[in-house]
């Protein structure tokens, strides 16, 4: 029997892009998206932020720092974050699994702002009984830290918890786990992975 499902966030959940966060981030600055992808994602620093090493401001300072001049912290905080966009067909699931008494539980690599965004911009993450990020976990997936701590926010064994996750490597890692676990393509297609373990939504 499952009891807790795992889900998630970026392109599960929202689809995103890093393309457009570069490109928005930029254009505060007047740099192209391939200088802020090389200032923010090929240093690893999107990461460190991810893994909870660098506050929203400690951030931004950073972020002026590098690109050289003032940057407004709002206006920072809304071009790397308004780059998702609701998988709507996601929620009906998430609701009818709510409505079978099943636990949710977020299981994703993240900033603080990027959750943020997400909860303000979209009536979703409120469905989730607790949440494993990266930030909170101090550790990015694949890394076996933030899996130890979502095995603890799951209530349950490993056996009897289900994730999905659009990273075929990260799913394997959770099979390693005990986890039941299926790459996310689409929203048709994890309706039938459920509809083969007995679960009907």
């Amino acid at each position: 029997m499952i009891r807790t499902f795992l889900f998630d966030m970026g392109n599960v959940l929202a689809f995103f892009s890093h393309d457009r966060m570069c490109e928005q981030m930029g254009a505060l600055c007047g740099r192209s998206r391939e200088e802020i992808q090389s200032l923010l994602i090929d240093s690893g620093k999107q990461w460190e932020f991810e893994r909870g090493q660098l506050s929203s401001e400690e951030f931004h300072q950073w972020f002026e720092e590098a690109v050289g001049q003032s940057v407004s912290f709002e206006e920072l905080v809304r071009a790397g974050s308004d780059i998702f966009e609701l998988n709507a067909s996601i929620v009906p699931v998430l609701d009818r699994l709510k409505d079978r008494g099943h636990r949710l539980v977020l299981l994703s690599n993240t900033c603080i702002s990027h959750f943020d965004f997400i909860w303000n911009e979209y009536d979703v993450l409120q469905r989730f009984d607790d949440f494993a990020t990266s930030y909170k976990a101090g550790a990015i997936k694949p890394e076996p830290a933030i899996f130890d701590y979502a095995l603890e926010k799951i209530q349950c064994a490993p056996a009897e918890a289900f994730y999905t996750d659009d990273i075929p490597h990260y799913v394997d890692v959770a099979r390693g786990l005990g986890i039941q676990a299926e790459v996310f393509t689409d929203t048709p297609s994890l309706i039938q992975h459920l509809s083969a373990r007995g679960i009907e939504v």
